[in-house]
């Protein structure tokens, strides 16, 4: 049997997302407050930001204007802007490769085909891996804007096993969710590899999710794809 294509996750895979996430959240609420925000307790507002995203969904965008109408406060343009401006330099600034990416894909764009399957919206995704300096080792990038679905539904992985012309049992996926990228990717017939970073890397999986290989190494990928083969 013969690997032909390696597919990767973003978020927590090939980035710490987790921690970006939060420093950028925090350093937008810090912000705010030096731009007349009346609440001064920080840790108070970022619970209240973080119950906001996760009822309207990372990608809507208004966050700052419900975060003020949360808070009893009339709608300011001055403090919201402020917000934006902070989350996304926090962004820019820091948004690096975990260690030993680059030369990874590297080494793995030698023989096997390279592809990202992401849910999110599909700007978004290429933001990130150009920002990420790592766009030009995709083969194919699919993101579940553009499928109409999400992780772990079979579709989004079988259009890009198609797309390049592949069987699943050619291909492994590799992200650090047990709930879509394992299951996901275990689903269709692909071989899998759990890469155990981010909020979710002390998760147990069980036997629908359970990855072929795990690690907390993204430089240990080579030789895992050589067991598999």
């Amino acid at each position: 049997m013969v690997l032909k294509a390696i597919f990767f996750d973003i978020d927590d895979t090939l980035y710490d997302s987790s921690k970006l996430t939060a420093m950028a959240r925090m350093n937008s609420i810090k912000a705010m407050i030096d731009s007349g925000l009346p609440e001064k307790d920080e840790n108070k507002v970022y619970k209240i930001l973080e119950g906001i995203i996760a009822k309207f969904g990372p990608n809507y965008g208004k966050h700052y204007d419900e975060l003020l109408r949360e808070l009893g406060l009339k709608w300011d343009p001055k403090i919201i802007a402020a917000g934006v401006v902070a989350y996304e330099h926090t962004k820019v600034g820091y948004l690096k490769p975990f260690p030993g990416v680059i030369p990874t894909l590297l080494e793995l764009k030698k023989n096997y085909k390279i592809g990202v399957i992401s849910n999110g919206l599909a700007v978004k995704q290429w933001e990130k891996l150009i920002g990420l300096g790592i766009h030009h080792f995709m083969d194919i990038v699919v993101t579940s804007e553009e499928v109409g679905v999400e992780k772990p539904d079979k579709k989004i992985f079988e259009h890009a096993i198609n797309e390049l012309g592949l069987l699943p049992t050619e291909c492994v996926m590799v992200g650090d969710r047990l709930d879509t990228d394992i299951a996901g990717g275990k689903g269709v017939g692909m071989y899998t590899v759990r890469i155990k970073k981010g909020k979710r890397a002390a998760e147990k999986s069980g036997i629908e999710n359970l990855p072929d290989y795990e690690t907390s190494d993204f430089s240990e990928l080579p030789g895992i794809l050589e067991k598999i083969e």
